[in-house]
């Protein structure tokens, strides 16, 4: 079962271009300069699984001719990676069922108190197209199933706030990182690939820098790192022939498949 993770999304939770910005990468005419809020998507024979639901979903999925979704991971319930939640709808009325979404519980209650439109339908004074959706609370480093595949929930630090990454066969995703716990380390060896938070040069609380994200990747030895969730400041031209060999950063539409089908 070949494995693969699209990054629907690369940018931050302002996207790139900026509303009402001038600079010269939201004016950019490089496509990998424009980037959606961060999402990605994982596929293997006919199976897909979202990681977050951007506001920009709809058009990441119709982009990539998306014609199903098989499950939904949560990293963490912020506003970029969350309010395209209505957009699952469509799936239902096409594969004709439920759609499981797997996050921790502090997630799962946060998306049943701000939604519950969807989660207590029976509230609603008329009776709507909403999503069909089955919350699945997941715990970090405590593995799970969807849809055939086992994937590792991976703790991490965005700023004070505990998040989720995610890990299947030698494949990561860590975006919105500041921190990784050192009991998450050892659960991130041996990886082909790794995807992880690269914001900008300068410092954020509650992200990587790309010095931060390198030494963090010198310390796990991926095989190939790319940077996500990449801020205006950053023009791809310019700055990923800087990087060491194999770290690249990303770009919306970029897909990696991992060398390990298991």
């Amino acid at each position: 079962m070949s494995l693969t993770l699209t990054l629907l999304g690369t940018g931050t939770s302002a996207g790139v271009p900026m509303i009402a910005c001038t600079c010269p990468v939201c004016t950019s005419t490089d496509p990998r300069d424009r980037r959606d809020r961060s999402a990605a998507m994982f596929e293997w024979n006919d199976k897909r699984i979202l990681i977050d639901t951007s506001p920009d979903l709809r058009w990441q999925l119709i982009r990539h001719h998306v014609m199903r979704i098989d499950g939904v991971l949560y990293t963490h319930n912020h506003a970029d990676h969350v309010f395209g939640i209505d957009d699952l709808r469509r799936f239902n009325a096409v594969q004709k069922q439920p759609i499981d979404l797997f996050g921790e519980p502090s997630v799962i209650d946060w998306l049943r108190r701000t939604y519950p439109y969807i989660f207590e339908p029976h509230k609603n004074v008329n009776q709507s197209f909403v999503p069909t959706l089955i919350p699945q609370p997941i715990e970090p480093g405590e593995p799970f199933t969807v849809a055939g595949r086992s994937f590792l929930p991976l703790r991490l630090m965005h700023g004070r706030l505990p998040i989720l990454g995610f890990r299947a066969a030698d494949v990561a995703y860590c975006t919105d990182v500041s921190s990784i716990p050192p009991q998450t380390y050892p659960l991130l060896a041996n990886l082909d690939i790794l995807v992880i938070d690269g914001l900008r040069h300068r410092h954020h609380p509650t992200h990587l820098t790309i010095r931060q994200a390198i030494q963090i990747i010198e310390e796990l030895k991926p095989k190939r790192a790319y940077l996500t969730h990449i801020a205006h400041d950053i023009k791809h031209s310019e700055v990923d022939p800087t990087l060491p060999e194999n770290i690249h950063l990303a770009y919306d539409g970029l897909t990696l498949e991992s060398d390990d089908p298991a």
